[in-house]
């Protein structure tokens, strides 16, 4: 196919990659996948983990290369893609894991790599700050642009990226799971930004697993399963139902699982837990086979709450009561001892030790439990695994599997198979289902149920998803500004008095 002369009208596609074909050793990853994205258009990709989004999106961004197919982009045929010269083609992909450099500012970070420099052949400072000062004016992105990027918050570094995808004039813009640093007024501050960009013309591919946010932002959407496209339909002609069909292969009943709600005894007490500035006054009372859900905006205090209960931060209260204990814990290790895990919000780095086997993620919460005169004993170890990967159905080619190479659903089981090894009787887990397929969803709530109906475990779930919160949870705590700005009992909580209580409105309940 030659290069087209002309560029392409408003109807036709900004992006045309057709009969992408990637294998890798003993997978076909990719079947042949057709994608178009039009010019101004918001396009979904949806799929399971492992459906093949990831690896099309780095075929696009020039980062693998596909064993067939082409890619077509402005009318222009791409015979071997390249990152550079993908960038150059207006090509811009915003990973979850941001990719820019924290220690410099949001200027230099702006104009990495091509920094404006004067006949003298020095960096023109003034130039630069113009430039960043002019591109973030056309996103309405107030921040200074000599601000060192560690120092903002988690949205507005995601708005640096989009701004520097900008300044490198892209054309088509990849967003990668967006929603998984972002909430609440920051993800419509995104969207308000994807819909001014779209009207002047940036193509978007969208990656979500929320199925809400592809019916808020997307035209069309796009669903891939095992590596093949299902369909492509405008958002206007599908429902969530029909796109969960397409994704999984099959109906999904009620994604919540039933339970048989019986709370237990009182396992952990807390009075006036205060850290300055994050934490102020918190009463918490959690029961043996309860599921407590703890939701707020971002920056509410919800991780922090977590992870001052398990000595992560330092905090003081007034009064603690855990299991017969009555001494707060120093830090991980001894909340671990004591019976309390905490699975963080950040999967990859704070939870999985990513170059490290399936096995080891699971056995290193409690190893001495596993040691024979004090040497590993390898036989415990591969029957314990084993064990606990029946139980909760992780995919694994086998416990010896990095676990760095697995779903992000399933490295989520197996921090759970972690919390289950060290025999844990309190699970704390910071957003149970970032990053993870509706199939895997469904999977952990069921997994998450049958740990506090089955086992008496008490679970403590903060969450971004509101539905996940009221599907699940038998009491829900609404944090705002670092305090409890309600409590509400399963039956009597709707996502408008929740959203109410976390944003101060009059409807909320006092705590």
């Amino acid at each position: 196919m030659t290069a087209a002369a002309s560029k392409p009208g408003p109807d036709e596609p900004i992006l045309a990659m057709r009969g992408i074909l990637k294998r890798f050793p003993g997978v076909v990853a990719l079947q042949y996948v057709d994608l178009d994205v039009r010019r101004g258009e918001v396009l979904g990709l949806i799929g399971e983990n492992g459906a093949g989004k990831s690896t099309l999106m780095k075929i696009l961004s020039g980062a693998y290369q596909a064993d067939a197919g082409e890619i077509v982009m402005g009318g222009e045929r791409i015979a071997r893609p390249t990152p550079q010269r993908m960038l150059e083609l207006g090509i811009s992909v915003i990973y979850q894991e941001m990719m820019l450099a924290p220690h410099l500012t949001v200027a230099e970070n702006l104009c990495l790599g091509r920094l404006p420099t004067n006949r003298y052949g020095l960096v023109d400072w003034t130039a630069t700050r113009r430039n960043s000062l002019e591109t973030m004016a056309r996103l309405g992105f107030n921040v200074d642009p000599d601000a060192r990027l560690d120092s903002l918050s988690v949205a507005q570094r995601q708005m640096v990226e989009i701004a520097s995808a900008l300044s490198r004039h892209a054309r088509l813009v990849i967003l990668d799971e967006p929603s998984a640093v972002l909430g609440g007024a920051e993800l419509d501050r995104l969207f308000e930004v994807i819909r001014k960009l779209a009207r002047e013309g940036v193509g978007f591919v969208y990656i979500s697993h929320r199925l809400q946010e592809v019916f808020r932002i997307c035209d069309r959407v796009t669903v891939l399963r095992d590596g093949a496209v299902v369909g492509t339909h405008a958002v206007a002609d599908v429902d969530a139902a029909t796109l969960i069909r397409m994704m999984v292969g099959r109906q999904l009943a009620d994604i919540y699982p039933l339970r048989d709600r019986r709370p237990g005894r009182e396992v952990l007490s807390v009075r006036g837990l205060n850290r300055p500035r994050v934490l102020r006054g918190i009463d918490l009372d959690i029961s043996s086979g309860e599921i407590l859900g703890i939701c707020g905006m971002a920056g509410s205090g919800r991780t922090e709450l977590l992870r001052a209960l398990v000595g992560a931060d330092p905090a003081v209260c007034a009064s603690w009561r855990l299991g017969d204990g009555e001494r707060r814990p120093s830090g991980p290790r001894e909340a671990i001892a004591n019976g309390m895990v905490l699975l963080p919000e950040d999967r990859k780095t704070e939870g999985c030790f990513l170059p490290q086997s399936v096995a080891f993620n699971i056995t290193i919460s409690r190893l001495g439990a596993l040691t024979r005169n004090g040497l590993l004993s390898e036989d415990s170890e591969r029957d314990a695994v084993a064990a606990l990967i029946r139980r909760l159905g992780i995919r694994t080619p086998g416990p010896a599997a990095r676990i760095r190479d697995l779903s992000g659903g399933n490295q989520q089981k197996c921090l759970i198979a972690r919390s289950l090894n060290a025999d844990c009787a309190i699970l704390l887990i910071d957003e149970p289902t970032r990053g993870v397929d509706v199939g895997a969803k469904r999977e952990i709530y069921q997994l998450l149920a049958d740990l506090a109906d089955g086992h008496g475990a008490a679970i403590v779930i903060v969450s971004s998803e509101l539905p996940e919160i009221l599907g699940l949870c038998d009491r829900i705590v609404v944090m705002r500004d670092g305090r409890i700005a309600g409590r509400f009992d399963r039956g009597a909580a709707t996502e408008e008095s929740l959203l109410a209580a976390a944003l101060g409105a009059d409807a909320a309940q006092a705590a």
